[in-house]
């Protein structure tokens, strides 16, 4: 008995330590494992500098310089003065100089400007008189974020530069009036520019994980190699891959464009088979890229990091939850890299605006592009993979 006494301690010595030997060895190997897989490595590292990049550089809560218009009816210089007062605010850019009302809808209605400013004739003749002509100031309010910044800031900022062009001390008052016009959105409803844009927020979520996820589960499975042993081509196995989940995702927007209708009173004043057809393009641009995902990885948890990586910087760039117009340049190159940025202008200008495919050309040549560029991709690899 003394002698069993004597050997517990000794015994449970061993324990202790063969318990932290074992959980070293599996932390040495955890790090081995780790290593080898480079992608979750990767990602790792990316995310929190790509968040931090992103929210530090290229998210601007109060955007400046955003794309106006301007439908110069009189070249004066006082209506010169006016919108070099205007650019003076920071809140405006004039990259557009129309000579007809239907070219300065048009550019609201394509989202190429968030401006539009109208100088009627007899401009300058009326303000020195002292008769206060309207200067007209149309916004395109689908972004409110965006266009109540600018708007508030054109009385007292506009007549404050304009001191030296027409009195000698302060100003008595506005020597012209200014209509400001909020259109598509008068009310600055922010549930009209947030529903739109969740249809391809939610389209964008999905569809990548679907699709990475689809054919990825299938290589784990072992049944991609069932697969690739019948008498089949990689477009074939890629279009029959994909057009099921075209299907899912037109599914999908009915649903939030129907709920956003009905519970929210988003309008549609656009046209519902171009919303429909343009959705589609979309669909299957995002699944082109998930299904190109998908030859990059090795394993689901790999697919499901990269499609994350991929919508992490879509969402913040795409202009859904800051001004797109207000990033920074190098920022915009990235955005319009995006299928989710043409696509938020196509959805919002559809829906808001009653824009036609000749507002859109654009965008929608755009997002075919990218689709035609990521299915080579996901084709190149696939082939690759084969061999």
């Amino acid at each position: 008995m003394s002698a069993v006494d004597r050997s517990a301690p000794a015994h449970e010595i061993r324990e202790r330590f063969g318990f932290w030997k074992r959980s070293y060895a599996m932390l040495i190997k955890e790090f081995i494992q780790l290593r080898r897989d480079r992608v979750s490595f990767a990602m790792i590292v990316m995310l929190p500098v790509m968040q931090l990049l992103l929210f530090g550089y290229a998210i601007n809560t109060t955007p400046h310089n955003l794309p106006s218009a301007v439908l110069l009816q009189e070249d004066s210089d006082l209506a010169r003065s006016v919108l070099k007062a205007m650019e003076n605010t920071a809140y405006f850019r004039f990259i557009y100089e129309v000579h007809d009302v239907d070219d300065f809808d048009n550019l609201l209605k394509s989202g190429k400007v968030l401006f539009g400013v109208e100088i009627p004739r007899g401009f300058e003749r009326a303000v020195r008189r002292g008769d206060k002509p309207a200067l007209l100031v149309a916004a395109d309010a689908t972004d409110p974020v965006a266009a109540s910044a600018a708007l508030g800031s054109l009385g007292m900022l506009v007549q404050t530069a304009l001191a030296h062009d027409l009195y000698i001390g302060n100003p008595p008052e506005m020597p012209f009036e200014i209509r400001a016009h909020a259109r598509y959105n008068p009310a600055a409803n922010s549930s009209l520019n947030i529903v739109p844009g969740l249809v391809g927020t939610i389209l964008t979520m999905t569809m990548l994980i679907f699709t990475a996820l689809s054919v990825t589960r299938e290589v784990e499975r072992g049944t991609m190699e069932a697969l690739l042993s019948m008498p089949i081509k990689p477009v074939e196995v890629m279009f029959g891959k994909i057009i099921p989940y075209v299907l899912v995702g037109f599914i999908q927007a009915f649903l939030i464009i129907g709920i956003g209708v009905l519970l929210f009173s988003v309008p549609l004043f656009g046209n519902v088979l171009l919303l429909a057809l343009l959705s589609t393009l979309f669909i299957a641009t995002n699944l082109s890229i998930g299904y190109t995902i998908s030859t990059l990885v090795l394993n689901q948890l790999q697919a499901m990091q990269m499609s994350m990586m991929f919508f992490l910087p879509s969402i913040l760039l795409s202009g859904f939850m800051f001004p797109f117009a207000g990033m920074p340049v190098w920022a915009q190159y990235v955005g319009e890299c995006l299928p989710l940025t043409h696509y938020l202008r196509i959805v919002r200008a559809i829906m808001l605006k009653g824009a036609t495919m000749q507002n859109l050309r654009y965008d929608t040549l755009a997002l075919a592009a990218l689709m035609l560029v990521a299915m080579t991709i996901a084709v190149t690899r696939f082939r690759r993979t084969l061999d």
